[in-house]
């Protein structure tokens, strides 16, 4: 399998890339956190430099107007949908910003093209602070894993699952997988977000991220079996330790918030996060536009994925104060 040079596009936190007919499509948040924009290509390599088509912009006023964030791109039942967080203002309630989770549908065959319609809120249940939605299908479901606050737990997000009855509505009551507990959740934020699903060998894993989003951020992951009750929390394990964390050696700090996709064989397994390759960051981290989406191939064992450690970047990439302009060219 050809190597992958990294990042795969750079300046995009939050890397969702999904492979359909043999091409990628590549969607993240927007430096500005503005808009909402994807890549197509035929190789990984290949998406830094492809065209990127805005396909949604924020709105003036209301829900859906200030901070974009975390886009995904899912294909279900021949239609494409995208959920996204997003705030009605940048401030926040409770040491907490004021997200809620959308959806956009589009019936095109090329995700790049078409009308996008926007379905509005997923309701969730519950009106607090929520995003970061990704969705599986098994077994003629499909699902709904998300990040989300109860204000009843200490933290800023726990995450939950659902079966959906369509893509934008819930068919059953959210149920909680999983809170930060454990010391490395809880560094600077209490935080479990960015889901991300990846089914192999009879048995599901959800990875998640967790703690502040500077050097600190890792990746958790939550484990059943495909014959279990999904939407039971018993049926889930979760591991106590971070399965990917920083690499200082490599100079790759605060790996998280992934995605799976298929490699050109359409064999290996290969995931998608984003990660920094300097520690000294100047005021808020989430403010500060060089996390990078990066891509490795991950290994099985008999426990479960191998993810290893992020590696080195290849490509050429800004450190420090070098900053790109916010559309990423160089």
């Amino acid at each position: 399998m050809a190597d992958i040079h990294n990042p795969i596009v750079l300046q995009r936190a939050d890397p969702y890339v999904i492979r359909f007919d043999g091409i990628y499509y590549f969607t993240g948040s927007y430096p500005s956190f503005d808009r909402i924009a994807l890549r197509k290509a035929d190789r990984l390599d290949d998406l830094q430099t492809a065209e990127e088509t805005v396909i949604w912009r924020k709105h003036e006023t209301g829900p859906m107007s200030h901070l974009i964030w975390a886009p995904e791109l899912h294909r279900i039942d021949d239609k494409w949908y995208i959920y996204f967080g997003a705030a009605p203002n940048d401030g926040q309630s409770d040491d907490t910003f004021n997200h809620r989770i959308f959806c956009l549908e589009n019936e095109a065959e090329d995700p790049t093209t078409g009308n996008w319609i926007e379905r509005g809120k997923v309701d969730t249940g519950m009106d607090t602070f929520s995003l970061d939605a990704t969705s599986f299908e098994f077994d003629g479901s499909q699902y709904l894993v998300w990040g989300q606050q109860d204000l009843r737990i200490d933290g800023h997000s726990n995450l939950y699952i659902a079966r959906m009855a369509n893509p934008w509505t819930l068919a059953t009551e959210p149920v909680m997988l999983a809170k930060p507990e454990f010391d490395w959740e809880c560094i600077r934020f209490k935080v479990c977000e960015g889901p991300a699903v990846i089914m192999h060998a009879g048995r599901i894993y959800i990875t998640y991220s967790a703690s502040g989003t500077g050097p600190e951020y890792a990746m958790g992951m939550l484990t059943a079996s495909l014959d279990s009750n999904l939407l039971d929390a018993s049926s889930w394990s979760k591991s106590p330790q971070p399965v990917f964390t920083t690499n200082a050696e490599a100079h790759m700090y605060g790996p998280g918030h992934n995605s799976f996709t298929k490699a050109e064989d359409g064999v290996a397994d290969v995931m998608v996060y984003h990660v920094r390759n300097y520690t000294k960051i100047e005021g808020d981290p989430l403010n500060e536009p060089n996390r990078h989406a990066c891509a490795k191939t991950i290994s099985w064992s008999e426990s479960g994925p191998v993810f290893g450690k992020p590696e080195a970047m290849t490509r050429w990439v800004p450190t420090g104060r070098d900053v790109l302009p916010p559309d990423g060219s160089h």
